[in-house]
This record gives C-alpha cells, structure tokens and sequence, in this order.
C-alpha cells in the first residue's frame, strides 16, 4: 500500500519503538499522530516530522477515541495504526516469600499491553472503514500491533506480560478475519531483545545487555528500533502479508531465565 499522502496513528509513538515508527512512516509521505502520555517528548517528535501530537491513555476508550479522530483530520485518510505503547512487569506466580502475584498490578499489564491494543486496533479500524478503498483489491487500511517472543515463551517471573503479549498473538487471526470485510489487513510483530532507552547506559547497562544477548543467534546483538520501523513498513508496503505472527528476534529462544 503506498503510503504517500495519507495518514497514520502510532501508540507509545513518542520513545523507542513506537518513535523509530513514527520517524520511518512520515519518511514515507504519511502525516502521524503521535499518540503517546508522554507530552513533551510526544509534541517534540510529532513537531520533528511535521504530525500531531495526542495525549493517549491507551487503556481508556475516549482517549483512544479522541487521538483517533485527530488522525482522521490531518487532512488524509487514515490508513495505518500501529500499537507500540506497553509496560514491563516483573513478579512470579508466587514469590519466595510465599506470597501470590498482585492482582493488581496483573491487571495494569492487562490494561495497557492488551485492552490497549484492542482499542487502538477497533476504533483505528472503525475509522479506516470510513475512507475509500486505496486499491483493486478493496484494500483500506493495516493494522500491526506488538506483541513480543515473551508471548510465545514466557520466562520465570514473566507471567503478567506474557499474558498480555499473548493475548495480542490470539487475536491476530480473528481480528484479520473479522476486518476483511472492510478491507482491513491485521499483522502483529514479535519483537525479541531490542535495544531502546529502557535499559539505560554506562557500564552496568553494557553488562546487562551482554547477557541479553548470548542467546541471539544471528546476528549477535540486540535489534534497533529503526530495523522495527523497517519491519513495519515492509508489512504495509507488501499487500498479501495478513493475519500472520511475525518474530523479530535474531532466532532467539527463551530460556527459563
């Protein structure tokens, strides 16, 4: 699908992943929303690449909703959503002292990493079905959502974010499924070890990353965001990728640890 004049919106689109997005879509001739809690940073880069800025909350339905409809007036059909925002969390089952996993904090995780990529991806569709088709085929509008390889092969202590990143595997298919009436095309990205700010710098940074890395493959180093954003427009750019779990990982495979 071209991208040239038309729009995007990009969750958690003002650091790391979703920012590299942001960057490579309006390289492309797209006009993006940044949608992003973060305001500063989110305007600095919206304002970097010529978008918008949206103060999202991705886990609440009138802010996804709003962010959203700022896309729909940039003046271009919405054509792509991509959801990047997400949270970490640590904590097992139950812990060494014996006591359970909070539930509160399991369900934050839910929120943010699943409800929120459910939202961007409903109502973000809701409005591509409003454009016209953008091909001979019927084609509106994609949909990548990011998932991560802790979907797929939890470690120790992982159980809360894997369930969320899971839960966005298992409704790739349906969600493609049920979007192709509309000529909407779903995909979702399973990022490994990917190098971003959340893992600071100096020396204790460099260790920590080196024992990331040992089990990578090929080749052996973390992932770049910008080779996420490539990823991404790749999928766009290729008309017959849909409903389809894509891993970026370098070949890694989790261990427990």
């Amino acid at each position: 699908m071209d991208l040239k004049g038309t729009a995007a919106i990009v969750s958690g689109g003002a650091s790391g992943l979703g920012e590299a997005t942001v960057r490579d879509l309006a390289a492309a001739g797209c006009k993006v929303v940044v949608a992003d809690l973060n305001e500063q940073r989110g305007k600095e880069v919206a304002e970097s690449v010529g978008g918008a800025f949206a103060r999202t909350d991705v886990a609440d339905e009138d802010s996804v909703a709003a962010a959203v409809a700022a896309a729909e007036s940039l003046g271009a059909p919405l054509r792509v959503a991509v959801s990047c925002a997400g949270i970490g969390w640590a904590a097992r089952t139950v812990g060494r002292d014996g006591k359970p996993h909070d539930l509160a904090s399991y369900r934050k995780v839910i929120d943010v990493n699943l409800i929120g990529t459910f939202n961007l991806m409903r109502i973000a569709a809701a409005a591509i079905a409003r454009t016209g088709p953008a091909d001979a085929d019927g084609q509106r509008g994609v949909v990548i959502n990011t998932s991560s390889v802790a979907g797929i092969e939890g470690q120790t202590g992982q159980v809360a974010y894997s369930a969320s990143k899971g839960g966005i595997i298992g409704m790739t298919v349906p969600a493609a499924r049920d979007l192709a009436a509309i000529g909407v095309r779903v995909l979702t990205i399973c990022p490994g070890i990917i190098d971003t700010p959340i893992y600071g710098t100096g020396p204790a940074s460099d260790e920590f990353k080196a024992r990331l890395i040992a089990p990578v493959v090929f080749p052996k180093r973390m992932g770049t965001a910008a080779e996420f954003a490539r990823l991404v427009r790749a999928l766009i750019d290729n008309d017959y990728m849909n409903a389809e779990v894509i891993r970026f990982d370098g070949g890694i495979r989790f261990q427990p640890k």
